[in-house]
């Protein structure tokens, strides 16, 4: 198994801990919040994680973003 990658997030969010964070993990993609990241880590197939950002560049759950 190889190692995981480093963590990452938005570029947006580089100047505060408002993001969530982002990582290869093996055969996973793998996201915690940048302001736990002791916290819980959701793990996603790169399928399930294509299908998620697919929704997301269609505007599939922009009505779930504050007014």
């Amino acid at each position: 198994m190889s190692s995981p990658t480093p963590w990452i997030k938005a570029s947006k969010s580089a100047s505060n801990n408002d993001c969530v964070e982002m990582r290869r993990n093996g055969q996973t993609v793998e996201v915690r919040d940048s302001k736990d990241p002791n916290g819980s880590v959701l793990r996603f197939t790169p399928a399930e994680l294509d299908a998620w950002l697919d929704g997301a560049r269609k505007g599939e759950f922009d009505h779930l973003g504050l007014p």
